[in-house]
């Protein structure tokens, strides 16, 4: 079978927004006598990743699903190859009519809040701090900064984008590829420059700052991957907030894996809704497998050799929810918390990982003012860096790499998941994988203990967790002569000392 250069993975029908709920529309099977849709960059890019070439979720949705669907005077929207769905803005009656179809296996509607994590302008001098926290000077001392590698940027808006006096270094220099805008496709892409309906707009232009922003002016870094290409994508509408968008995010993500991007940006998710309750996500579904990007996100990590970078959510102090939201809960993508700069502790608006979860969520964390946006893609300029240094890692080896080079690995938990990745450390793994970690464990017993540690901090972080990764609570402990004393509280079973550079995880026996 023939397998052609790269076209549109989602076939767009309409520009339009509905005022019905839209719904995805799942279908049985596909024509295996298909083409798979592919650019020869994704197909080379699967080969190194000893990944199959291509397989069903490459081959387009049937023709003949969308000629059958039109006939009861409905619009599909997008079709995604990933999930064998199509889109589409549906009545009731249209939707008891296609769950009746015998190439319909399920019908299912998106209508729930889309939250972004912050809808504010965020200070650029804000925005500097986390370089020193990650140790940025260490991919620089080296000469690495993103060159060749591809970032694709799914988001809210990229106003000001080419203006941008921090992003003046990428638009000079034509680095950005490829823009598209899933919410309006019917415009101009390169309008999303100049488009400004909420703060939100602006939202896009900020996440590039965070992973390539430089100020000419004042030699001020912002981001870690200046020399990084990149293809945009806006999927969501700032006027109205909704998960009926989760198509156009699948859209985006389907672009940008036929042109062989290989780590993407995403710093938006689906957590609570304002509409029908009965359509709302609840916790206990952010499982990495009941929505439909959660799935999708897990299918381009295991299958399409994607790593992919998303904000773990900024609902940490909102008492209905707390934890992150989808699709940070899939297990293959790399979920990014926050940290405040001096501590390094989880920051109080951070999303939790849910305790049901038998794996770590978040993955790691940083520093960020402004939400969990801006701290997501710190770590995607950090990925790039370090794929410009070994452009031979897979996807899965190259999270796997960020992970063992945060400051608490392996002590991790459900706040700040493993910690700060750290550059020097990341760059000591890229050329030995196999050192091991200089982080330390205690066994104790009793109900006391103390602990020797070497640090110039006079207080320190600590993690009190009932089990390896779920935390009770992170508390302020006080140095003195080179010690910390613990005393264990009812249902402590480990507790993790953040020495910032390493961890000491105390056993109580």
């Amino acid at each position: 079978m023939r397998i052609k250069t790269w076209q549109l993975l989602f076939v767009l029908l309409t520009s339009t927004l509905s005022a019905q709920p839209k719904y995805w529309i799942y279908l049985s099977d596909k024509d295996p006598n298909a083409t798979p849709v592919l650019s020869e960059t994704t197909l080379e890019n699967r080969k190194q990743a000893g990944l199959v070439l291509w397989d069903e979720t490459d081959l387009p949705v049937r023709s003949e699903y969308f000629q059958a669907i039109q006939k009861f005077n409905i619009t599909p929207l997008y079709a995604s190859r990933w999930l064998n769905a199509i889109s589409a803005a549906l009545t009731p009656q249209q939707a008891t009519t296609l769950r009746s179809l015998n190439f319909v296996t399920d019908v299912v509607p998106m209508d729930v809040d889309f939250v972004i994590a912050r809808t504010a302008p965020a200070d650029r001098s804000a925005l500097a701090p986390v370089m020193s926290q990650v140790q940025s000077e260490a991919f620089k001392s080296q000469g690495f900064t993103g060159k060749g590698v591809t970032v694709g940027v799914i988001d809210a808006g990229f106003y000001g984008a080419d203006s941008s006096h921090s992003l003046q270094h990428v638009f000079s220099n034509k680095r950005v590829l490829g823009i598209r805008d899933y919410v309006k496709p019917n415009q101009p892409a390169e309008w999303l420059y100049t488009l400004a309906e909420s703060y939100s707009d602006m939202h896009g232009t900020e996440v590039m700052a965070a992973i390539s922003g430089f100020d000419i002016d004042d030699q001020v870094q912002y981001g870690t991957a200046l020399n990084a290409k990149f293809y945009l994508a806006r999927t969501d509408y700032s006027l109205r907030e909704w998960r009926g968008e989760e198509d156009n995010w699948i859209a985006a993500m389907e672009w940008m894996d036929s042109l062989g991007v290989r780590l993407i940006n995403t710093s938006l998710g689906y957590a609570r809704g304002f509409s029908d309750p009965k359509e709302n996500y609840e916790p206990k579904q952010m499982d990495g497998k009941t929505s439909a990007i959660s799935r999708a996100a897990q299918l381009a990590v295991d299958k399409k050799g994607i790593l992919l970078v998303v904000s773990a959510g900024n609902e940490g102090e909102d008492k209905n929810w707390r934890i992150i939201s989808t699709p940070a809960d899939a297990k293959g993508v790399l979920a990014v918390g926050a940290t405040n700069m001096r501590l390094w502790n989880r920051i109080g608006y951070s999303s939790m990982g849910p305790e049901f979860l038998p794996y770590i969520k978040p993955n790691v964390s940083c520093f960020s003012l402004y939400g969990t946006s801006l701290s997501a893609p710190v770590i995607t300029g950090f990925a790039a860096c370090l794929m410009e240094a070994n452009p031979k890692l897979t996807n899965k080896e190259l999270m796997d790499l960020i992970e063992k080079s945060a400051h608490l690995y392996p002590y991790g938990n459900n706040f700040v998941g493993y910690g700060v990745p750290l550059a020097s450390k990341a760059l000591a793994l890229v050329k030995a994988p196999y050192l091991p970690s200089n982080s330390s464990s205690v066994k104790v017993s009793g109900k006391t203990c103390t602990i020797d540690v070497v640090t110039s901090d006079q207080m320190l972080v600590i993690y009190r967790k009932k089990n390896k990764k779920d935390v009770i609570s992170q508390q302020i402990a006080k140095v003195q002569d080179g010690k910390i004393t613990l005393k264990k509280q009812n249902g402590e079973a480990f507790t993790t000392v953040d020495l910032k550079d390493r961890a000491i995880e105390v056993i109580w026996e």
